[in-house]
């Protein structure tokens, strides 16, 4: 069975580790910031100027103008820092983010990313996902395997604009967990319920399997 949004998101929050400085994408990305252990200390960065991004408020807590990348109401957790976006920007090019986790409509067995546009399709611009794929060295997307209309977004060749080209080393998608090494995919974990079968089927791209893909713990 494919994972929900929320699990998706409790998965990629295992990657998190303690002390490290994490920049969430818009979308289900956000989501991880309620999966992050209570013995666990990580910083999450918003680049619209906020350091220390705490879990999404219940209704009691909403403040209407603290707010995420995304514009959805947001907490601040004990030490948080605000800033200007200009300051935030400079932590991303500057290479002190630990760990950026981005959405993305296609992923390739080259490490290309398109994440921003569908041409002929209304967009709101690229946003930050350029600088984080060009200033950051630890990227995870997530995102759905394929399409709704069944189509691979793990791909030989991405067929949509890139947002940046030879930076994606790890994929989360609602399947699976892949690395990309040597113009390859390398399957690491499989969805509870979801076979290798299956997830072959629905990858464009080369795709090596080891002999022993556990599935995913959550």
């Amino acid at each position: 069975m494919a994972l929900t949004r929320e699990q998706l998101a409790q998965r990629v929050s295992q990657e998190f580790q303690d002390g490290f400085y994490v920049n969430l994408g818009i979308g289900i990305p956000t989501l991880a910031a309620n999966y992050i252990p209570d013995d666990m200390e990580v910083m999450l960065q918003s680049e619209n100027g906020l350091l220390g991004m705490g879990p999404f408020p219940t209704e009691d807590e909403v403040d209407a103008d603290l707010i995420n990348a995304g514009k959805q109401t947001v907490t601040m957790a004990t030490g948080a820092a605000l800033f200007d976006s200009a300051e935030s920007f400079a932590m991303i090019r500057g290479g002190h983010v630990d760990l950026t986790v981005l959405g993305a409509f296609e992923v390739d067995v080259q490490g290309n990313i398109a994440s921003y546009m569908i041409p002929g399709k209304l967009i709101k611009g690229m946003g930050g996902a350029m600088d984080l794929v060009a200033g950051a060295d630890n990227i995870i997307v997530v995102m759905t395997h394929a399409s709704k209309h069944g189509d691979s977004k793990l791909l030989k060749e991405c067929t949509l604009p890139l947002t940046g080209k030879g930076c994606i080393k790890r994929v989360l998608t609602d399947l699976a967990l892949l690395d990309i090494e040597d113009g390859k995919f390398i399957l690491r974990e499989r969805a509870p319920g979801v076979s290798v079968e299956d997830i072959a089927a629905l990858t464009e791209g080369e795709l090596v399997i080891p002999d022993n893909v556990p599935e995913m713990q959550l």
